[in-house]
């Protein structure tokens, strides 16, 4: 039986795929629920599982469109499954037989250009009118090729030299054109069109992490023992301060939608993470509602989903604030763009150790610049600056603001 493999829906709104990747080749046999494909949709990256075992037709070439619901290859089930990998062996021998071939005689090819040796003194000499070019051209004679007797620079080799514009020769010069993936693709699209078609503006603060790394660590190792493993990092914390300036600052937590702005009373906070086919912005639901433990776990979750392939389009879906973190790739300071339709976008960056004035002296302390970009079309000064100076507040006192003045009860030990 010919059994012909449809392309599944990734979600709701996507009528297109891409072949990303054949996993498998024409005329291979393949196991029920083998791997045989990645496909791109303009959300995520999703492997294509086989249906039945047998030899597999493609029918589609990497790099190709094809339409939800289109037939990408054929399975016939009843070819047998070839036994053992003996024809392999041949294939494996081959590269040897070739190595005879890879010998002297061409790798010595190029000293055979010494051969034109017999020239005379006046080799790579330029003429006077030769020199003067040169010298005005900046070009050294030596790497000119004379045309005159005896090897001597001619006033039309150095008219005919190109400056070497300070690359010096022998080095690789190749290009490669690769197509992007359809979910690049479509995250440039979206970057393009925050930057076109929000009035979008940066504030920036600074955060002193010295309270934060204090509790962490006083209590990361007797959360990790209580709660399986789980780390106590930095975004639980941030995510904790944000969820509390969204109540405070209701504006941020809001979308435009035409002439009309969206308000929501709940916080679903997207996580920007590094995935190996690129960014990815998985969705905490409900952040508002999460303890310390919850939001490192869920974070957890999804971060190894994303970075196995595994992130879904649903993962992804929503979202009402967003927040990155290029610190962790060492950055000082950036103006992150917004995630639209979105309204605010929070910018962690790296932690450094700088002299500040506290309480009229001088003293060093971690510190963090942060930066909000929001949409500033529904968002005023004053709600940005406030909502900030709000998350600063509460990442500088954690202890009274997250964590209700018992960090044992707050972190569930």
């Amino acid at each position: 039986m010919i059994l012909e493999m449809k392309v599944p829906s990734p979600g709701e709104s996507i009528k297109e795929v891409e072949i990303a990747t054949w996993l498998v080749k024409d005329g291979d046999y393949v196991e029920k629920d083998q791997a045989i494909a990645e496909v791109d949709s303009d959300k995520a990256t999703l492997e294509l599982p086989a249906e039945m075992s047998g030899v597999i037709t493609l029918k589609a070439e990497e790099g190709d469109t094809v339409a939800v619901g289109a037939v990408v290859c054929l399975i016939d089930t009843d070819a047998a499954k070839p036994a053992g990998s003996a024809p392999a062996a041949p294939a494996a021998e081959a590269p040897k037989a070739e190595a005879p071939k890879a010998e002297a005689p061409k790798a010595e090819a190029p000293k055979a250009a010494p051969a034109p040796a017999a020239t005379s003194y006046a080799a790579g000499t330029p003429s006077p009118a030769a020199r003067k070019i040169l010298d005005e051209k900046n070009i050294a004679p030596a790497s000119v090729s004379g045309t005159g007797k005896g090897g001597r620079i001619t006033k039309d080799d150095a008219v005919n030299a190109v400056p070497s514009m300070g690359t010096p020769t022998g080095g690789s010069r190749g290009t490669e054109r690769v197509k992007l993936s359809m979910l690049r693709r479509k995250v440039a699209e979206r970057l393009v069109s925050a930057k076109n078609e929000t009035a979008m503006l940066t504030t920036f603060n600074e955060v002193n992490m010295t309270p934060i790394n204090q509790i962490r660590n006083e209590y990361k190792d007797a959360f990790k023992a209580k709660h399986g493993g789980l780390g106590l990092g930095f975004m639980s914390f941030f995510t904790k301060a944000v969820t509390r300036a969204l109540q405070l600052y209701p504006d941020v937590n809001s979308m435009m939608d035409g002439d009309y702005k969206i308000n929501y009373d709940f916080c679903d906070i997207s996580i920007a993470v590094s995935g190996p086919k690129g960014l990815m912005v998985p969705v905490v639901r409900n952040a508002e509602n999460l303890t310390f433990r919850g939001i490192e776990a869920e974070i957890k979750r999804l971060a190894l989903r994303a970075r196995d392939g595994q992130i879904t389009v649903d993962d992804m879906t929503g979202g009402t604030f967003t927040i990155t973190n290029g610190g962790v790739f060492g950055s000082m300071l950036s103006t992150p763009i917004i995630n639209p339709p979105q309204s605010g976008i929070l910018g962690m960056h790296n932690i450094i150790e700088r002299p500040i004035a506290v309480n009229g002296k001088v003293e060093i302390h971690p510190m963090m610049y942060v930066a909000l970009s929001y949409d500033h079309r529904i968002i005023d000064g004053r709600e940005s600056v406030g909502f900030l100076v709000a998350v600063k507040e509460a990442l500088e006192n954690p202890l009274e603001l997250l964590m209700n003045g018992d960090a044992k009860r707050a972190l569930e030990l």
